[in-house]
C-alpha cells in the first residue's frame, strides 16, 4: 500500500433548493392561497477520523469532493428534500489546513473525531412562507443558498508513543520487527525504509503501545536533504523517543548522536528536550574482547547527556528483553497525561 500524508482537495457544500411559487386550487377555498414550500438545505462536508484508513491514499483518489444539494420546494407547502452530507474519512492523526491562509482547522486525533469542512447553503423559502394578514398571496420565493467552498489541505502526523530516530541502516526496521508484529523491509543498504512502519508492542505494564519507525535522517534532512524532511513530523506526537545508533559507525557514535540532534533542533527545537532513549545496536558485530569495553563507553556518552541506554543486538537477541523492559517503563513514565482526567492526551504533543 502507498503510504500518503499530505493532500489538497477542494470542497463544495450542497447547494440549498429553490423555494416554490404555488398557490392551492381547492373548490372550498374561493381565492386560493399560497401553497408553495421551502426549498432543502444542501449537505455538508465532513471529515471523520477512521481507525481503518491507515494513510491518505483513498482520499487522493479525487480533488473534487461536492455534496448534496437540497430539493426545491414543491406544492401543497413541500418542503424539498435535504441534501446528504458527504463523509470523507480520513487517518487518525490527520490535521486539516485552510489552503487559503494556512490556519490550522482540525486535528483529528481521537477515532470517530469530526469535523464540518463547508457548511451547506440553506434552501429558500417559498410564497407560502410570506402569506401575512395583509399580503395573502404572495407571488414570490427566495432562491437556495450555495454551498460554503473551500480548499483544504489535509496533512497525516502518526500517532504513536514511541518514535523511532536514527540514521539510515542503524537497524530501526529490525529493531521495530523483533519488538512487535510489525513487517517492515529490512535490508542491508540505506533507506531500506521508505515510509513510516507502525508497531504495536505487548506490554504487561499497558497492555500495548505503539512505536513508530520513520525513514533514517541524513545531515541536512531539516532542510529537505533525504527522505527525513518529509517524514520527521510523524514523531512530533511521539511523547517518547528512542536514538538508534549503530555499533560499526564509520563516522563514530557520538558524532552521529550529534548529527541526529542538530537535525532536530533545526526542524522542531521542542525534540531536543524530548525524553530519549539511546540504543546501540549491532553489538554481536564487535569483537568479543572488546564489545564490554565499548558498550560502557557508550554507556557513559549515554550518561553524559542523560539519557537512559540499552545495547542490543537484533540479530542474535541479545539485550532485547532488557531494552524492552526498560522501553515499557519510559512509556509509562512519560505518556502525557489530561490534567482533568488523567487519560492519555496526544494534544499535549
Amino acid at each position: 500500500m502507498r503510504f500518503v500524508d499530505e493532500v489538497e482537495l477542494h470542497l463544495t457544500a450542497g447547494a440549498g433548493g429553490d423555494g416554490k411559487v404555488a398557490f392551492r386550487r381547492e373548490s372550498h377555498v374561493p381565492r386560493g392561497g399560497p401553497a408553495g414550500g421551502d426549498g432543502g438545505n444542501g449537505g455538508n462536508v465532513r471529515f471523520l477520523a477512521s481507525p481503518q484508513n491507515p494513510t491518505l491514499l483513498d482520499v487522493r483518489s479525487r480533488y473534487h469532493y461536492k455534496a448534496e444539494d437540497g430539493g426545491h420546494g414543491g406544492t401543497n407547502r413541500c418542503h424539498g428534500k435535504s441534501g446528504q452530507d458527504l463523509v470523507i474519512r480520513v487517518p487518525v492523526g490527520t490535521q486539516i489546513y485552510d489552503s487559503a491562509n494556512g490556519d490550522l482547522l482540525a486535528d483529528l486525533v481521537e477515532p470517530g473525531a469530526e469535523f464540518l469542512a463547508a457548511r451547506g447553503g440553506r434552501g429558500g423559502h417559498g410564497n407560502a412562507h410570506f402569506a401575512t394578514p395583509v399580503r395573502r398571496t404572495p407571488d414570490f420565493a427566495r432562491p437556495g443558498k450555495p454551498g460554503q467552498i473551500r480548499r483544504v489541505q489535509l496533512k497525516l502526523k502518526v500517532i504513536a508513543d514511541v518514535g523511532l530516530i536514527g540514521l539510515p541502516n542503524v537497524g530501526k526496521s529490525t529493531l521495530i520487527t523483533r519488538i512487535s508484529a510489525s513487517k517492515a523491509t529490512v535490508a542491508d543498504y540505506p533507506f531500506t525504509t521508505l515510509v513510516p512502519n507502525l508497531g504495536v508492542v505487548a506490554s504487561g505494564l499497558l497492555g500495548s503501545f505503539v512505536v513508530a519507525d520513520i525513514p533514517g535522517l541524513i545531515e541536512g534532512a531539516h532542510a529537505g536533504a533525504g527522505l527525513g524532511h518529509q517524514f520527521l513530523r510523524h514523531v512530533e506526537r511521539a511523547p517518547l523517543l528512542v536514538h538508534v545508533v549503530s555499533a560499526v559507525s564509520d563516522s563514530g557514535v557520538e558524532h552521529d548522536i550529534d548529527v541526529i540532534s542538530s537535525e532536530l533542533q533545526q526542524y522542531l527545537p521542542e525534540l531536543v528536550r524530548r525524553p530519549t532513549m539511546l540504543v546501540l545496536n549491532k553489538i554481536d558485530v564487535l569483537e568479543r574482547h572488546e564489545r564490554a569495553a565499548f558498550v560502557q563507553q557508550i554507556s557513559r556518552v549515554a550518561q553524559e547527556r542523560g539519557l537512559p541506554f540499552a545495547a542490543v543486538s537484533c540479530v542474535t537477541g541479545e539485550g532485547l528483553k532488557s531494552f524492552q523492559q526498560k522501553l515499557e517503563r519510559l512509556v509509562f513514565e512519560n505518556m502525557p497525561k489530561h490534567q482533568s482526567t488523567g487519560a492519555y492526551d496526544p494534544l499535549a504533543y
